[in-house]
Order: C-alpha cells, then sequence, then structure tokens
C-alpha cells in the first residue's frame, strides 16, 4: 500500500439533517450550487483534490498546508457572505478541520489517522471556523498574516496520542 504526507482538509454543514428537514430541495441546490461556483474553483484554484465528498461535508487533500488554510479561509468567507440575505435558520455553514498527515492511498481514497484527525478536529471547530493540528500549525503559522489560538492537547476520539489544536481567527484575518 503506497503512503504519502498530505494537507488534509475536512469540512462539513453545520445542521445538515435539521437544514434537510426544513427544506430538502433548497438546501441541497443551495449547497451544489455552492460548491460548483465558489468551493470546487477555490480548492481548484490552491491546487486541492477533492478525494471524498459525502452528502453535507468533504475530504480534501492539498500538498502544501499553506494552500489549505489559505482555501479554507476564503471557503469560510464565501459562505458567510453567501448566506448574509439567508434567513438565519436556513444558512449553509461550514466547520473546517485541517491536518497535516502521513495517509494511506487505496485507489481514489485515503484512510488513516491523518485522515481521522483532520475529521475529529472539524468537528472541534465553531460554526463558520477552522481548527488546525499543530503538525498543520507548524507550517502555516508565519506564511498567511493570520492570528492564531491555542486550543491546547486534544483528545480526539479513536485517536491515541493527544493532539495540539489551534483555532483560526477569522475575524482578525486580513481582506
Amino acid at each position: 500500500m503506497e503512503r504519502k504526507l498530505v494537507a488534509i482538509l475536512a469540512a462539513d454543514v453545520v445542521g445538515y439533517s435539521r437544514l434537510m428537514g426544513l427544506n430538502e430541495t433548497g438546501t441541497l441546490t443551495r449547497l451544489k450550487a455552492l460548491r460548483r461556483e465558489y468551493i470546487e474553483p477555490l480548492i481548484e484554484g490552491y491546487h486541492g483534490r477533492v478525494v471524498k465528498l459525502m452528502g453535507d461535508g468533504a475530504l480534501v487533500e492539498f500538498a502544501s498546508v499553506v494552500d489549505a488554510v489559505a482555501c479554507a479561509v476564503e471557503i469560510q468567507r464565501v459562505a458567510a457572505q453567501q448566506n448574509l440575505n439567508v434567513p438565519e435558520d436556513a444558512r449553509i455553514v461550514f466547520r473546517i478541520g485541517i491536518n497535516l498527515g502521513d495517509v494511506i492511498i487505496d485507489k481514489d481514497d485515503f484512510y488513516g489517522d491523518g485522515v481521522n484527525i483532520a475529521a475529529r478536529l472539524e468537528g472541534l471547530s465553531d460554526p463558520g471556523g477552522i481548527v488546525l493540528s499543530g503538525t498543520a500549525y507548524d507550517q502555516a503559522r508565519n506564511k498567511l498574516g493570520l492570528t492564531f489560538k491555542s486550543l491546547g492537547e486534544q483528545r480526539l476520539k479513536n485517536i491515541a496520542e493527544p493532539v495540539r489544536a489551534y483555532r483560526v481567527l477569522l475575524e482578525q484575518a486580513p481582506s
């Protein structure tokens, strides 16, 4: 089995089941349009590749942590902008986790702790937020003009060792 070191971005929609319960067609239409018109071009522009799309989430690989973080910041900006004229209970809001980790490649999919850590960090993220692992933070911290807040060592479900985690302070991000 092949292995490689990649920056992994895990994202999902906050309250997706609730949104689908309120308006399946409208939610799906808006999510697909958001992906097609904004998110996919951003991922491509930052040299990312979508590994897996789930109904409410995505797993994306990048060769560069800096590109992964810059892309995540832009995705959160675009999503916030697109939500301005949408009622609060119908907004599509993402949580994003980013890890730099070793993964096992099987055909077009990734497996291993590297992926699981990214997914668990996404779960730690606030709605509209981004959380990085310590390995990702170490690579990106001085390269994007962003401010980060340490969340300390986090115990993540099904991950043997604690993981250092950092929140991107988006309200202080340069435009």
